[in-house]
């Protein structure tokens, strides 16, 4: 029987997985070397031990049904919270964040490993209630599967994990076939959450001047009032909606739930995130107001790229990497190194090769038989191709700096094991995809 597992993996799946694992131990090494050809960082090694563990783990749960998980979702699910509640409180502190568990020299990151568990648990409930009319409490409970280890890791504070969780949501949503209304409502309420949040500094660095509105967002009278406001005429919306059954009250109702909302989280983030946080989505509209601090990172992420040119420097020619120019180079930053070295020819490469893992996700998704699988598979890709997006996006300064890794390429364990963890489960599905 394993054998035959063996024989039918989905190697258009592994061995794209492989090639970036590769590519990415490949440049971790070449960002540990100066400019003087000095070897000043053992990354490297660390990955090459932290893939082959992932890889093991991979295969071997490629080898077990993934059926099993079914009933274990929900104690897989609350098991993995323990460890993230431990970590807000005792876990270890890097730039001001407490996200890592120390277990002697190594560090894991909880959260990265909550995603699966969410994955599976929230698989779970999405196909059991398929033939569930009530599309309302489907969203609401799905919500609450999310926002339990959301609201954790937001505390950390940690915000670029935390959109990974709102993406994993919305694509399982989306395959759910939940009303769109309920995607349009959180999106919209994380676009305005972040512009409430982002519009008093906004004035300060940027605009060079204050209005009174703006500077009032950073009240907690005026955003109480103002939510009293909107839950005020929200309720009478309601009252309307119930008793005349006219679809504008509806819409009424939904807008003003927006706004209370949102000014409810951006007043809350303001004082749960750090100010570097929040400076960072202020230099996405402008990396020249602080050039030197928040803005830094950007500016020379993007000269990178854009120094690789066509073809690049060649591979350990990087001046950007080699003269320490860019922070975080091995992790959020890799691929700035990898263009720079390997040109617009490179970044093709990447591109094509985490479009083929996409691919194959969304393939052995049509072609699964399982509910169950689906989902999973959906929470899976919408995992990776956030990372994918948002890691390229800000390195390419077309996206804030949000601090996520580049998925099987970037330095770091806990990483590259929670993402081996998912294509170990996605293989499983693909063996078994015609059982149910």
């Amino acid at each position: 029987m394993r054998l035959r597992n063996i024989v039918e993996l989905d190697y258009l799946l592994l061995l794209p997985v492989l090639a970036l694992i590769t590519c990415g131990i490949l440049f971790i090494y070449s960002s540990g070397i100066t400019s003087d050809g000095i070897q000043v960082s053992n990354e490297f090694f660390k990955q090459i031990v932290w893939a082959s563990i992932g890889l093991v783990i991979t295969l071997a749960l490629s080898m077990i049904d993934y059926r099993r998980f079914y009933n274990i979702s929900v104690y897989i699910y609350l098991f993995s919270l323990l460890p993230l509640i431990y970590t807000l409180f005792f876990g270890h502190s890097i730039y001001h964040a407490t996200r890592w568990l120390r277990i002697g020299s190594f560090g894991l990151q909880m959260s990265e490993f909550v995603k699966i568990s969410v994955i599976l648990l929230l698989a779970r409930y999405l196909a059991d209630t398929e033939n569930n009319k009530e599309s309302f409490s489907r969203f609401i409970v799905s919500c609450s599967i999310i926002f339990i280890p959301l609201i954790i890791v937001l505390l950390q504070p940690d915000l670029g994990t935390a959109l990974v969780y709102i993406a994993i949501l919305i694509t399982m949503l989306f395959l759910a076939s939940l009303p769109m209304r309920y995607i349009a409502f959180m999106i919209s309420c994380i676009a305005l959450t972040g512009v409430l949040m982002v519009l008093p500094f906004w004035q300060t660095h940027i605009l060079g001047r204050t209005f009174p509105f703006l500077t009032a967002l950073t009240s907690l009278r005026f955003i109480s009032l103002t939510i009293l406001f909107f839950v005020f005429i929200a309720s009478i919306s309601l009252f309307g909606y119930i008793k005349f059954k006219k679809q504008y009250f509806f819409w009424f109702v939904y807008s003003s739930v927006i706004m209370v909302f949102s000014l409810g989280v951006s007043y809350a983030a303001r004082l749960v995130l750090r100010n570097y946080q929040i400076m960072r989505l202020v230099v996405f509209l402008d990396p020249n107001v602080d050039p030197r601090g928040a803005g830094w990172n950007i500016i020379q992420s993007v000269t990178a790229i854009g120094a690789g040119g066509f073809m690049g420097r060649g591979y350990l020619q990087g001046t950007q990497s080699q003269y320490r120019f860019l922070p975080e180079q091995s992790t959020d930053f890799i691929f700035s190194i990898f263009s720079e070295e390997t040109g617009f020819i490179g970044a093709i490469v990447v591109f094509t090769l985490y479009t083929l893992i996409i691919n194959r996700l969304l393939y052995s998704m049509k072609k699964t038989i399982d509910p169950f699988a689906k989902y999973i598979l959906a929470g899976l890709a919408g995992m990776i191709g956030f990372h994918f997006i948002v890691n390229i996006g800000m390195t390419m300064g077309i996206m804030p700096i949000t601090g996520l890794p580049l998925v099987f390429m970037s330095y770091g364990g806990s990483s590259i094991l929670s993402s081996m963890i998912g294509i170990g489960l996605a293989l499983s599905i693909y063996v078994r995809r015609f059982n149910r």
